[in-house]
């Protein structure tokens, strides 16, 4: 454990310190200052001798955190990323994205403000990175069985770091230009700058895992090729089929995209890259349909690309501050939260609903016709007379994703499908063909960043046992299980 009476010496919970709102919008870089290091251990000592950390089952990875809370108080970095290391591939990414469902759960947080987990987790690794102690670990022997590794999403890339280890040869295939999935396309750089993933992907590719960058597995190479050249196969494709709105008048204005559409190309242009006729908010009025973090991902690039407003709606009721009662401690509690976009502008709008989008002469949206809803014998109900128009020249769709898609590869692999569209696997993450198996949000559905490195851990010592016999490498949480968060 860290300080005995921390937690009572030090009821303050310190959080990062953001750049000032003026200051960040002029660029991309990420939003945090950094955190002396005096006042990380100082929030690490407030880790208290709990007895049982539930903590652990908060996070789905199963993270030793009271152990590397105790370690970093200490000034022991080196051991404190050993420990980290342990049960997280990726803890750079997780800092940075995570939503940190072990804070939630942190025994402290019942009566008092939680330990900073997540900060303590961050600075650990960059620190680890800084000194050098972050170097690859090349298996000592190899297996001679191959295995093909199909998305290079956080669950696709912790699945082929632990098989690459274990001995085996793994090839990562990605249908897009660069290796990193959602992690390069999806997450702004002022979440999370891609030199994140671009230096984890060199210590990978000095282990001995190869990426196969710009091949669509399916149409370049059939599902059939892929069984015939590969002793195992693990699907890691992602939740990408969209979300969409139920029919409404006025969807096939121009102006209204996808939220995947948007992002994947603000961040190219971020990085430097040219993109013909790229989805800009410049001077516009922007309406985002959508309250999670993909919502928030749209406001804070629409705000810097100079937009003249932006609305985010949702069409759930305002959550509460408080944890709300049926939702009791360590269970991860639907808050009221304010993401660094939310603090930097724009409008959030909650218990809304769009009953039209209203288009100019030249069949582009010009606004949204809203009604405000209330959650009545299981639906949502218009209220009478809260009809009203919010302008609009760009509308972005961030509604969430339906499962993985179907056509090409999963098809040809003659995969089952779960009831909800997802693949189906065991509890050893086999799906019905033997031999492939599935990991993350194609098996899962769209979930949590730290459930993606906990499945594609966990897939890797199936796909070891199957192919080996045995493994050595830790396993976490079967996919039919569930942790006290979802």
């Amino acid at each position: 454990m860290a300080d005995p009476r921390g937690f009572l010496n030090n009821r303050q919970r310190e959080l990062p310190t953001r750049r000032p709102v003026p200051i960040r919008l002029m660029d991309w870089h990420e939003v945090y200052e950094a955190t002396e290091q005096s006042q990380l251990q100082r929030q690490a000592s407030r880790c208290m001798d709990c007895g049982i950390p539930f903590c652990h089952n908060g996070c789905p990875l199963g993270n030793l955190i009271p152990e590397w809370n105790d370690l970093v108080w200490r000034d022991d970095w080196r051991t404190a990323i050993e420990r980290l290391h342990a049960t997280n591939n990726f803890p750079e990414f997780t800092g940075k994205l995570c939503p940190a469902p072990c804070e939630s759960a942190c025994v402290l947080g019942i009566n008092q403000p939680a330990v900073t987990i997540k900060q303590v987790e961050l600075t650990t690794i960059e620190k680890a990175f800084d000194a050098g102690l972050v170097q690859p670990l090349p298996p000592e022997r190899l297996t001679g069985k191959t295995v093909a590794v199909i998305g290079s999403g956080p669950a696709g890339l912790a699945a082929a770091q632990q098989l690459t280890r274990a001995g085996h040869t793994v090839a990562v295939y990605e249908r897009a230009d660069k290796i990193g999935g959602l992690l390069r396309y999806g997450i702004p750089e002022f979440k999370m700058e891609k030199r994140h993933v671009d230096r984890r992907l060199a210590q990978m590719e000095a282990e001995g895992t190869r990426f196969r960058t710009g091949v669509e597995v399916g149409v370049k190479l059939t599902g059939q090729q892929l069984r015939d050249r590969y002793d195992a196969v693990v699907l890691a494709v992602g939740s990408t089929v969209r979300r969409d709105l139920p029919p409404t008048p006025g969807r096939e204005l121009s102006g209204i995209h996808q939220a995947m559409e948007y992002l994947p190309q603000a961040n190219r242009v971020a990085l430097g890259e040219e993109v013909p006729d790229q989805i800009r908010a410049d001077g516009l009025d922007v309406v985002i349909i959508g309250g999670g973090d993909t919502g928030a991902d749209c406001l804070g690039t629409a705000l810097r690309q100079n937009a003249k407003s932006v609305t985010q709606l949702e069409i759930m009721p305002r959550p509460t501050e408080d944890r709300p009662k049926g939702q009791p401690w360590p269970t991860y509690p639907m808050l009221f939260r304010v993401a660094s976009a939310h603090e930097e502008g724009g409008d959030r709008v909650y218990a809304a609903s769009t009953q039209e989008f209203l288009g100019d002469e030249n069949g582009r949206v010009r606004a949204l016709k809203l009604v405000e809803v209330e959650f009545k014998d299981g639906r949502f109900t218009p209220v009478e007379g809260s009809e009203r128009e919010v302008p609009a020249q760009l509308v972005l769709l961030a509604m969430g994703f339906t499962g993985p898609e179907k056509a090409g590869l999963i098809e040809q692999l003659a995969v089952d499908l779960d009831q909800r569209g997802n693949v189906a696997r065991d509890n050893s993450y086999m799906s019905s063909v033997p031999g492939v198996f599935v990991a993350g949000d194609a098996g899962r559905g769209q979930s949590l960043i730290v459930w993606a490195i906990a499945e594609g851990r966990s897939c890797a010592a199936a796909v070891d046992t199957w192919l080996s016999g045995s493994t050595t490498l830790p396993t976490a949480i079967p996919p039919t299980a569930r942790p006290l968060t979802v």
